[in-house]
């Protein structure tokens, strides 16, 4: 008689064989396995409950499919093992986690494998031992194991867990910007991209776009001739700074204020599309002429995804002018891919945190514009082509429960400030101070170049968070300000020494996808077309690009963008 096939004796069911309790048993272990694993790592509440719908929504979708207890356990206990795998291996070199988008984005290139063996040989070794033990054992079991007769409590189960599925992860508030960054949510971010991936691949490209467009295509090919030698730029990203003018009920000392001021004497607002943190979008914005938000769910992953997807990016549009160009980064090349990224666009030269020799994270200001200081003497002495040099600022960066050079007595808040808004306050001073030694620096040691400087703030501090209404128990990823908050506006600033830049924009507020093209204009360089239109949209839409109230003139400009190979949808 077949042992996988319990005989009846006397009526009742013969015991199961030792053969099938060892199957269930090897099952049970994998299920504790991956269980313990998402009670461990997923968090708690309504994250965990979803992840766990989730997971037990593809189990039961498994036995059903395959009729295999065993099977359906091996199969899932995989799939967890490897996006905990391929998680720690981004995180390792890029700062990011396991993403749907990246089924689409990694495994067509070519070069995956050698760069995986390359840079993380051992995980790639362990991702095709993991691979070959799954492939062995599935296989076994598959051939083994008696298909079970019976699917009901699988079927009776599947129908409430997705629904469990769906109803938790409605619940869940909206993706903190940072969890694909640095939280541990290997499992349940992965299962969150999802959503990012059905956007674009329901409209068939990364970014919104109209359909077609009669519209003449973008130029491509365009020569920049400038009559004489153009000016320098200097970029400036001053990371967590906002005009305290701006602030309601803020009291401070007033001689902050010209800091914030351009050549013409006026605060120029600019709005940004993050809180609290993220800088990489006000970066990408600044650097692309795009906003982020165009990209969905997608819009902070885009120094990956975006990789030599683009053309005519303020670095790009400066080399062909004849710019040597170059940044002075604060982080290390490897975070958010920073590195590809920058050399993509046209950003040839990164010092990074280590090139500059940093000691901590948030260097004062003054310490990166020193090195860009050296690196300008070096290049004034033996090179006649101006000079794009982006700089990264960190001292304004929270956490503000600590005093930042103690030693140094600047003002801070006026009376009845919150603590933390004090200390930002006192950091905004040392910041304030630093570029001005800068700027005094660049006239005396190179009194015969022209400059034009713009900085500009990446996004508020989490220091406003109380000003704008919000418990000071939150952190930055938990606050979503509407999108008309005063919490997006910060500032830029046009800057100049020995040059006078053209007239900037009289809008109230600019976006920052037009940042780029008002800097190139300030300094008074030949335009491609598509800047020449971003220009064209500064007035259209008011200061506003994403909400332009002429949405159709946008979603025109970016499928111009498309259908003129500037900008590759992927």
């Amino acid at each position: 008689m077949n042992e996988d096939k319990p005989a009846k004796a006397n009526g009742a069911h013969a015991p199961w064989p030792r053969r099938e309790l060892g199957r269930w048993a090897l099952a049970a272990l994998i299920l504790l396995a991956v269980s313990a694993y998402i009670v461990r790592s997923e968090g708690s509440g309504i994250n965990l409950l979803a992840t766990s719908a989730i997971t037990l929504s593809l189990l039961l979708a498994l036995i059903l499919a395959s009729r295999r207890i065993l099977f359906a356990s091996l199969c899932l206990g995989y799939f967890v093992a490897t996006i905990v795998l391929i998680s720690t291996i981004k995180r390792s070199s890029e700062k990011m986690v396991a993403h749907a988008y990246d089924l689409y984005f990694y495994f067509p290139t070519s070069d995956l494998i050698a760069r995986l063996w390359s840079g993380h040989a051992a995980f790639l070794l362990a991702f095709v031992g993991l691979l070959l033990l799954f492939i062995l054992s599935a296989g076994l079991s598959l051939r083994f194991e008696t298909p079970l007769r019976r699917r009901w409590i699988a079927s009776a189960l599947l129908v409430p867990s997705v629904m469990i599925s769906i109803l938790a992860a409605g619940m869940k508030e909206e993706r903190r910007h940072t969890q694909f960054y640095w939280d541990d949510l290997f499992l349940s971010s992965f299962y969150a991209s999802w959503a990012d991936v059905a956007e674009p691949l329901m409209r068939g490209q990364i970014i919104e776009a109209a359909q077609t467009t009669q519209l003449p295509l973008f130029k491509t090919d365009q020569t920049c001739a400038p009559q004489s030698k153009p000016p320098n730029i200097i970029l400036i990203h001053e990371e967590s700074v906002v005009p305290p003018s701006i602030l309601p009920g803020q009291t401070y000392d007033k001689r902050l204020d010209p800091f914030f001021e351009s050549v013409d004497g006026r605060l120029h607002r600019m709005r940004v599309e993050t809180y609290g943190g993220a800088s990489w979008l006000t970066e990408f914005s600044i650097l692309t002429g795009l906003s982020t938000r165009s990209f969905g769910g997608l819009k902070s992953f885009l120094q990956t995804y975006m990789v030599q997807r683009l053309k005519d990016t303020l670095p790009q549009t400066l080399t062909a002018c004849g710019y040597r160009t170059i940044v002075f980064y604060p982080m290390l090349k490897s975070f958010i891919s920073a590195a590809p990224f920058f050399t993509s666009i046209g950003l040839r030269e990164i010092m990074d945190a280590k090139d500059q020799g940093a000691l901590t994270v948030v260097e004062r200001d003054r310490f990166y514009f020193g090195n860009a200081m050296q690196d300008m003497a070096k290049h004034f002495a033996n090179s006649s082509k101006p000079l794009f040099t982006f700089i990264e600022t960190m001292a304004t960066h929270w956490p503000y429960d600590q005093t930042y050079f103690p030693q140094e007595s600047v003002p801070g808040g006026g009376p009845g400030s919150y603590p933390e808004m004090n200390e930002y306050l006192r950091r905004l001073w040392l910041a304030k101070t630093d570029y001005e030694e800068f700027r005094t620096q660049l006239q005396q040691r190179f009194p015969n170049e022209r400059f034009v400087i713009l900085h500009y703030g990446d996004h508020h501090p989490i220091a406003t968070r109380m000003l704008l209404g919000f418990a000071d128990s939150l952190e930055a990823e938990d606050i979503v300000p509407p999108p008309d908050s005063i919490a997006y506006q910060t500032y830029f600033a046009i800057d100049a020494l020995n040059f006078q830049p053209a007239p900037l924009p009289e809008a109230e507020v600019s976006d920052v996808a037009y940042i780029s093209s008002i800097l190139l204009s300030a300094a008074g360089l030949p335009l491609p077309d598509s800047h020449v239109e971003r220009l064209r949209l500064l007035q259209l839409c008011k200061g506003r690009y994403y909400d332009c109230p002429d949405q159709t003139a946008i979603l025109t400009f970016q499928r111009r963008l498309i259908d003129s190979g500037v900008l590759h949808p992927r």
